[in-house]
């Protein structure tokens, strides 16, 4: 492919700022109009930033976005999402912040002194460019965007900077001091990981020896450390981040702004994103929240949904386009259910044409129980634990469905529970509550963690929503001193017959508690209040918009059936007793042509509904033979297959209950997706209410893709057209064969979404594939082969023998001695070192009670999750042989 450089290529030579000449590349994806992309290192007040520069194509002027990284990342990061932004029609700056990346200087934390200057210069940059659209001279036509750090410079750079006319903040703070420093508590275990992900290199012009703060500035090293060693912020500290937080400029922030916030996000909660919305609407900016099921925590951070929002927001904002839909003014995320093929949270969407704030239709309940004592250990260990950064966002996400993560230990806490619910009650927003608490410190102080659980009926199962808790620290308490205790900000729904527990402990493992040990009564002094928020409705979630991707060759087998009919047989009678079972091979072998070696040898497995089996094998092993005679398009030598009880053959009637996906589908160029779908359904000769074409696009979402021609499309999006054409008439059984080929890792994970999400409706899905972490994470059950043979059938964790397996990952190393401890731990089976930390095997015991007595032998633990091993089970299984 020739690549023509733009006239203006060479424009940017002429600016002060411009450092090193650009390299232009193309970014194509077969195709679609290339994106090029420039790289350039710009050379800033002393300090060189790595840029790079995105354009699509086509002539004249255009809006331009900046796009920052989140903390400890690069420019690299946001490179797909700059890629997407330039084919919509954007100018696009992305950079390596300060420290970051290949960029030179100091880590500021979003310094308006230094990064947030920076942008200023960007932005500079950015007028001089002959194809970025400006609103007067020097003053492009520009929006912000980025996640985390770079959320919160999209916030300073519309402060400081008025040439800003739109942002699109993600998961970001509002007020550093209040996230680090909440009520007065010291966040240690999150800001000992921000000092650490920074800790890249030596400070130039610092002595390395005791230097621990890398990149950072000198005022930051000597803030952490001090902060650090007395466990306890100071007024310095709390003044040095509250004037690199949003919230100092907060009054001349007026542009238009989309926030999304993360749900399962102990480090920036809800709060931080409900006092940016009530500050910029108070200042008569438009303003959307948007909150998603992820955050900083892990889950779902919605990549491709959310990506296409702040798109469109742009496109309102900064190409002035009046006809695109913005969204709602409020939009949660809900747990919609489980997909019954991987118990994964499915996700549902409530909206509102207003944001209801935190605090919005209360409803108390009244707390039971009798002013209660308990102590702050010496040592403030072991600690009660809620969130765990790092811990993967799987429990934090999931803690609507009942399943969760959390250790408050006998006499360091006190509980009060309210009655059980009489029917569901949905909280949405921060509850509240009055409490009276004492303490025997020698000042009279405390550090409380209060939090609210969901309790089951039988009144032991408890879960925390999102993993959140609020600490406080509390002064002149010796007498008693009367406070509310604003709890953390949760979607959650309490179902009928469960009841909420108001618990207040002593410790939490990621923060910082007195070291001297105290005694500490709390009492309730009043009902516990919750937020309703009764103007939100509940509606199905956006689907991702390739979703409607799962179907394709179904019928296309079908007619090949009729073409390669060499046998007339009759086919064997259906056997009712299979009627139900959407497959079973018994004895299968399929001989190579003209040969005697087999392809496929007595293979015999079963799938049942609901069920997305993945099959596994190296090249070689009888996969795709295998599914071609699945498909009825060659015949088998012995054996049958049976699909819901009819046999197998070409031609036969219940193959059209069979859609596939096998080797790519032949698309005529010149028509849009959604005539080449109709075209292909005609040629089956089925009536055109079989099609299900709104089901299909309902799951599968291609989007506006689905009305361009097929030969504007790239190589993954032709694989999604086929993947809808496979749906199509919503077979019962659907076959896919490498349906990721094509795709980037975002649409990867769509597509593993779709998988699941297609099979829960009771249909099932059998897909080949070679990437094996993606088999792991969408398929419910395998089948391995090897030389045509059957290695190993059954559930996937079975087979990977992962279910009783955890990684727990430290934040710094142990000796030898604490390991073998570990593994001699009752209910351990072993304990052993591996890249990143520890690979422990259960053996009686679980995940919870297993981290009591890591945090009991002062393990530095950061995160616990499953540790899953397919690669290493199938190498095992096939002996090497891939």
């Amino acid at each position: 492919m020739r690549l023509r450089l733009p006239r203006w290529a060479a424009a940017g030579a002429a600016l002060a700022v411009l450092a090193g000449a650009g390299t232009w590349t193309a970014v194509a994806q077969d195709d679609p109009p290339p994106v090029h992309r420039a790289d350039r290192m710009l050379d800033v007040d002393g300090v060189r930033l790595d840029t790079s520069y995105f354009t699509g194509a086509g002539d004249g002027r255009r809006p331009a976005v900046l796009l920052g990284h989140g903390f400890g990342r690069s420019k690299d990061d946001v490179r797909a999402q700059a890629e997407g932004l330039a084919r919509d029609g954007y100018a696009v700056l992305t950079w390596s912040a300060r420290g970051f990346g290949a960029s030179t200087g100091e880590i500021g934390l979003n310094d308006p002194d230094h990064e947030v200057k920076d942008v200023s210069k960007l932005i500079d940059w950015l007028a001089a460019r002959p194809e970025v659209l400006l609103d007067k001279p020097g003053d492009p036509r520009v929006g912000v965007t980025g996640a985390s750090y770079g959320g919160a410079i999209s916030l300073l750079a519309a402060g400081h900077d008025p040439r800003v006319d739109a942002i699109a903040p993600q998961i970001t703070y509002w007020n550093l001091a209040d996230a680090l420093f909440p009520n007065g508590v010291f966040k240690k275990l999150w800001a000992g990981i921000f000092f650490s992900t920074g800790n890249t290199g030596e400070r130039p012009g610092s002595p390395a020896e005791g230097d621990s703060c890398g990149r950072f500035t000198a005022e930051l090293c000597s803030l952490y450390r001090r902060v650090a060693v007395s466990g306890k912020p100071d007024a310095a500290a709390r003044a040095l981040l509250e004037a690199r937080s949003p919230s100092a400029v907060g009054a001349r922030v007026k542009v238009p702004a989309l926030l999304v916030q993360g749900q399962s996000d102990s480090l920036f909660t809800l709060a931080q994103s409900d006092a940016t919305a009530r500050t910029l609407t108070a200042n008569g900016a438009p303003v959307a929240v948007d909150w998603i099921a992820g955050g900083h925590d892990g889950g779902d951070r919605e990549t491709e949904r959310v990506e296409r929002r702040i798109t469109t927001w742009f496109d309102r904002w900064l190409k002035h386009d009046t006809s695109v839909d913005t969204g709602p003014a409020f939009r949660v995320s809900r747990t919609g259910g489980v997909d019954s093929t991987d118990g994964q949270a499915t996700l549902r969407a409530a909206t509102a044409d207003r944001y209801p704030g935190l605090a919005s239709g209360t409803t108390s309940l009244a707390l039971g129980g009798p002013p209660q004592t308990f102590t702050n250990p010496p040592g403030a260990a072991p600690p009660a634990v809620s969130a765990v950064p790092g811990l993967g966002g799987g429990l934090s996400g999931l803690s609507s469905l009942g399943v969760g993560l959390s250790l408050d230990f006998p006499g360091q806490h006190a509980r009060f529970d309210a009655k059980p619910q009489a029917e569901a009650l949905r909280i949405t927003g921060t509850p509240t509550v009055r409490v009276k608490v004492t303490s025997t410190a020698a000042d009279g102080s405390a550090v409380l963690f209060a939090k609210v659980y969901d309790v089951g009926p039988d009144g032991r199962q408890q879960v925390l929503p999102a993993q959140l808790v609020t600490p406080v620290r509390v002064e002149d308490a010796k007498a008693g001193r009367l406070l509310t205790l604003t709890l953390p900000a949760i979607d959650h729904e309490v179902e009928a017959g469960h009841r909420l527990r108001l618990v207040v402990a002593a410790t939490d493992l990621g923060y910082a508690s007195p070291a001297v040990p105290a005694g500490y009564t709390v009492a309730v002094e009043g009902p516990l209040t919750v937020p309703t928020a009764p103007g939100l409705s509940t509606q199905a979630a956006a689907l991702p918009w390739w979703a409607w991707g799962l179907p394709l060759l179904g019928l296309v087998g079908a007619a090949a059936l009729l073409l390669t009919a060499r046998r007339k047989a009759a086919a064997p009678a259906p056997d009712p007793e299979l009627a139900a079972v959407p497959l079973q091979i018994t004895g299968l072998s399929k001989k190579y042509k003209g040969g005697d070696r087999y392809s496929v040898r007595g293979l015999s497995f079963r799938v049942e509904q609901g069920q997305v089996l993945g099959l596994l094998g190296p090249n070689g092993a009888g996969k795709t033979t295998t599914l071609r005679m699945l498909m009825g398009l060659i015949t088998p030598d012995e054996g049958e297959i049976r699909v819901f009880g009819q046999a197998i053959r070409p031609g036969a009637p219940v193959l059209s209950r069979v859609g596939a996906f096998v080797e790519g589908a032949g698309f005529l160029p010149h028509l849009s997706g959604r005539e080449n779908l109709d075209l292909y359904w005609k040629a089956t000769g089925r009536p055109a209410e079989d099609a299900h074409v709104d089901e299909a696009l309902r799951i599968a979402n291609l989007g506006g893709a689905l009305e361009r021609a097929v030969r504007t499309y790239s190589q993954g999006m032709r694989q999604r057209l086929a993947l809808a054409q496979a749906m199509l008439g919503l077979p019962d059984l659907l076959i896919l064969d490498e349906p990721t080929n094509g795709l980037d890792p975002p649409q990867i994970r769509e597509m593993r979404e779709v998988m699941i999400r297609y099979a829960a409706g009771g249909r099932t899905v059998i897909v080949s594939s070679h990437l094996l972490a993606e088999v792991e994470q969408s398929c419910t059950h395998l089948v391995v082969m090897d030389r045509g043979q059957l290695v190993q059938a059954g559930p996937t964790a079975e087979i990977t023998g992962s279910g009783d397996t955890l990684l727990v990952t430290l934040g710094a190393s142990v000796p030898d001695a604490l390991v073998e401890k570990i593994g001699t731990l009752p209910g351990v089976g072993s304990a052993a070192r591996t890249d990143g930390g520890l690979l422990v095997r259960l053996d009686g015991t679980d995940p919870t009670a297993l981290i009591g007595e890591l945090v009991r032998l002062d393990v530095p633990l950061t995160g616990v999750g499953p540790h899953r091993r397919l690669e290493d089970a199938f190498l095992t299984l096939i002996g090497g042989a891939a």
